[in-house]
């Protein structure tokens, strides 16, 4: 039974364009490529780790191949899908860039790429973390890669599009891959979840999204995870106490307790927090997202934000966040979490209890225009000068 198990990563993998999730402008743009056949040589998916990449080019790769012929929507079944679902296609080579980034075996590859596929129409190259790839690789697969042979098609994927030489990236049409976002994932594993039999709430989900920042593989295997520890029923209390996150709540209050400047809950939060074995770092990251939340809500709605309970002008919410963010790498390489942790809570008590220059000045300009005018005939008091014995 252990040896034909899949974990859910794998398992639910996508399989078609319709299964990808929160990648719909790239979706939309590699099917009008096949229907209106207007396919590049070259192409490039740039984006966070478990967005997609990988998958998509697997994807694109059955759909130029499928026996059935240029097709949006593959098969499946005939020999050349399976094939490259299972990665063992002759005509789809998987390559990972860290583990094949010489120059000789780049060399062996732009050799290679003159035989014609043996079944399918393209012969199909997927270069994972292809930044990993030397300067002398990339120079290497160049000219293959401005001139390649008709029958060829690269398709690159990275996480660190930066570490691409540029001479690469322009001759690869670029996609960029966004971070899904929670509600995306969550209605994902809701998906999965009903599939697999096992009963998550939303809180949970969105738990795991939030876990995620962003990754569906990420969000995949956390939901794995939470299925081997509790079974089929799972509770967003769990998902905290396994993986050391607080709950929305108590973000919430603790974030009421900056703004309000209480002091005073906020250390009594911190002490609670640190007994339980919270992962500190990760409230802090979730603090700044509440905060940024709330301050594009107090944008739209006139400084006013639900989250917080009352208006908190947008300066201060900014000043808090600054603080916050300039606090991450203390906390995560400090020596002591919890007293870092303290200090950056505090700093943001201070930053939200001082004023801007610039408020106070518009504060000073509005009560100088509310005064009365001066009558027409009324002197002005001479000002009091010092005495001889001053």
């Amino acid at each position: 039974m252990s040896e034909s198990y899949q974990v859910i990563a794998r398992k639910w993998r996508p399989q078609l364009f319709e299964d990808v999730v929160g990648q719909d402008h790239l979706v939309r743009t590699l099917k009008n490529a096949i229907e209106q056949d207007r396919i590049a040589h070259a192409y490039l998916f740039v984006g966070p780790r478990g967005t997609g990449k990988t998958s998509l080019a697997r994807i694109f790769a059955k759909a130029l191949n499928c026996e059935q012929g240029l097709t949006t929507t593959p098969c499946n079944t005939c020999d050349s899908c399976r094939t490259i679902t299972g990665g063992n296609s002759m005509d789809v080579m998987e390559i990972d860039g860290a583990s094949n980034n010489s120059v000789d075996q780049v060399r062996d590859l732009r050799d290679d790429v003159r035989y014609a596929p043996t079944q399918g129409r393209f012969k199909i190259y997927i270069i994972d973390e292809v930044h990993m790839l030397s300067n002398q690789a990339f120079n290497a697969l160049l000219k293959t890669l401005e001139e390649p042979p008709a029958h060829v098609k690269f398709i690159f994927a990275t996480t660190e599009a930066q570490k691409v030489l540029p001479t690469i990236v322009s001759r690869c049409q670029r996609f960029e891959l966004k971070p899904i976002s929670d509600a995306l994932i969550a209605d994902r594993l809701a998906h999965i979840a009903d599939q697999e039999k096992v009963d998550v709430d939303r809180e949970a989900l969105l738990a795991v999204a939030r876990l995620a920042q962003g990754g569906m593989r990420d969000a995949q295997s956390i939901l794995d995870q939470m299925i081997s520890f509790c079974g089929n029923k799972i509770a967003a209390r769990e998902v905290e106490e396994v993986y050391g996150i607080l709950s929305g709540e108590r973000i919430r209050e603790i974030a009421r307790a900056i703004v309000a400047n209480d002091c005073a809950t906020l250390l009594e939060q911190v002490d609670a927090v640190a007994a339980e074995g919270r992962d500190l770092y990760r409230a802090l990251v979730d603090l700044q997202a509440f905060f940024r939340e709330a301050l594009v809500e107090g944008i739209r709605h006139g400084g006013r934000s639900e989250r917080l309970g009352d208006e908190v002008a947008p300066e201060r919410l900014t000043r808090i966040l600054e603080v916050l963010r300039e606090g991450q790498g203390s906390v995560m390489h400090g020596l002591s979490e919890k007293i870092n942790f303290e200090i950056v809570l505090l700093n943001a008590v201070e930053a939200a209890r001082a004023r801007a220059i610039d408020t106070v000045i518009r504060e000073l300009s509005d009560m100088a225009a509310s005064l009365p005018p001066e009558e027409p005939g009324e002197k002005k008091k001479p000002a009091l000068s010092a005495g001889p014995g001053d």
